[in-house]
This record gives C-alpha cells, structure tokens and sequence, in this order.
C-alpha cells in the first residue's frame, strides 16, 4: 500500500551509494521499455512524460487471497507531485471470470493479471507493481512505533473464521500495527451498520491514516532497520536503484503535492448477482488525465473499458 512507497526512503537508505551509481541509468530504462516497439501508438506524436512513472500498490487479504486494498499512483517528478488514486474494491471489470471484482484479480492470477486488468480498465500503463501482505503492513507500522489517529466512529466487529475482532471507540488514539491493520480493514459493525457510504467510506479513512502515517515516516531515524522489513515483507519489481530515486525524489516534496483521490462511481450496482462498484465513464477519465496520465496528450475514452450494465 501507500506505506510500502513511503518506506523506500528507508529501504534505500542503507545502500544508497552502491545503488545511486545505477539509478538513473535502471529509471531511464523504464521510460524506454514503458511502450513496446511493436505497440501501436494510441495517438499520432503521443510521448511519455519525463520522469513521470505510474506505481500500481495493493495490500493483500492473507485470508481470502485477494487484494482487498489498490492504490495506483502517479509519481511525476518534474511536475514535483505524487498523485495517489484508490482503486474501490468492488470496481466492475470487464472480465468473463468468475467473479467481475477487482478485488478477485489477484486472487485468480496475481499481480501480473491485476496490472493486466487496471491497464486495461484505465488505459494507463503500470510501470511498476509494489504489494504488501497483511502481515508485512503490521510490521512496517510497528517499526515505525505506531502513528496517532483520530478514530472517525465507534467499530464492532469480530469475524472468528479469520481470528479478526475490531473494537474501537470513536476518538484520537495511538495504533500499533495490529490496530492499524483492523481499522483499514474495518467495514461494518456485528449488527451491520457501517459507514454510510459503504466502501468509500473506509477509502476515506484509509486515506485519512495514510496521511498520518507521512507525517510518522517523515521522522524516521532508524532506516536500516526499517529496510529489513520491507525487505522481507514487500514484493516489488523495483530494483534498488529504482527505490533509492524514488525515494529521494519524494523526500524532495511538500505533503500538500502529495494528494489522494477515489475512481468515482456508484457502490450500489449489481452485475451477474454481484454487489459492484460502476464507475462513471466521464468522471473516472477526466481523473485519469488529471492524476494518473503519463504522456504528453489525454487518454481518450476508447482506450478504457469500462463496463456500464
């Protein structure tokens, strides 16, 4: 998830002289290979922006295989922001599988099918794909010694299949990962009450935490150690050069460019007897030219596909 990008400062810290050496050399071999030479141009003179990459992260349910939390995000250095968008995860796909969920791409094919289905969703290419188990999001909360959080309602939950209880009262509180984890996974009460937008709702204070979690790891001192971790729980196909670009780049920023945003769309939808979330073609493409886009001229309408029953 977002916290994933945010420890690449940390994770490379700890080699970042070998690994500033290639960096800029492995960065500008993304750019070259982000267009196959054999792709047809989806637009006459279209070209990648500079240094503008887009970073597909998930957080993956251990219980139930999916990846119950997709965040994809823009990071354009030259333009000196970060654009970060959630990925509901009920979003209708067009998909003959046995589930249309985003959330059940991951769970039938891995990464390498959800980066599939979100190109071909949005029409944006994925440069690089960052995912965190649940496990690996604990850790990673509890190395940073927790972040403060002003709980926004009371949670009463307990699932005993998946060993999960979530209890909270409304207010500000200090989470460790454990209680991290169980606040972003919350989505209803034992008596079915929730919030009143359903899952944009919990979109809303995952982004909340996600902020706070920035101001956390922006104080960040033991780096080493926090590498160590994301080394063992994160799976990534960015390479140490990568991170250590990255990393410095998005040290660079100030908070208010790094900015969160949600496809838009309607929670209420039914698709094949599934409960989907259905995107708004015109609002979810004027926020994919607006957060998401890497060229130089709009993605156009016809290189979506967005299902509308």
């Amino acid at each position: 998830m977002v916290l994933a990008l945010l420890c690449l400062a940390a994770a490379g810290c700890g080699a970042r002289r070998e690994a500033e050496q290639s960096a800029q050399r492995q960065v500008r071999a993304v750019q070259t290979a982000a267009e196959p030479e054999d792709a047809p141009a989806a637009a006459p003179a279209r070209r990648r922006l500079p240094y503008c990459y887009t970073i597909l992260l998930s957080g993956v349910d251990d219980a139930r295989g999916g990846s119950d939390v997709n965040l994809l995000a823009r990071f354009d250095a030259p333009g000196g922001r970060i654009d970060l968008v959630s990925l509901p995860r009920d979003t209708l796909l067009h998909t003959e599988r046995a589930s249309n969920k985003l959330n059940f791409a991951y769970a039938s094919g891995g990464t390498e099918r959800l980066r599939g289905d979100v190109e071909n969703l949005l029409g944006v290419p994925v440069d690089f794909c960052v995912t965190v188990a649940l496990d690996g999001f604990v850790a990673l909360i509890d190395r940073i010694g927790g972040v403060d959080f002003d709980v926004p309602r009371d949670m009463d939950y307990d699932d005993p299949a998946q060993e999960l209880h979530i209890h909270f009262t409304k207010g500000p509180q200090h989470l460790d990962g454990q209680r991290a984890m169980e606040l972003v996974r919350w989505r209803k009460n034992n008596d079915g009450s929730g919030y009143p937008d359903a899952d944009i709702g919990r979109i809303a204070t995952q982004q909340a935490f996600l902020r706070a979690v920035l101001e956390r790891a922006a104080r960040i001192e033991n780096a080493s150690a926090l590498a160590q971790v994301f080394s063992r729980y994160v799976t990534t196909d960015l390479s140490l050069g990568n991170l250590v670009w990255l990393a410095g780049q998005a040290l660079a920023l100030d908070r208010e460019n790094i900015r969160f945003h949600t496809l838009p769309g309607d929670g209420a939808g039914y698709y094949r007897r599934e409960s989907v979330y259905i995107l708004d073609p015109e609002a979810t493409l004027a926020l994919v030219n607006e957060a998401l886009n890497p060229y130089d001229q709009p993605i156009t309408m016809d290189e979506t596909d967005i299902l509308v029953p």
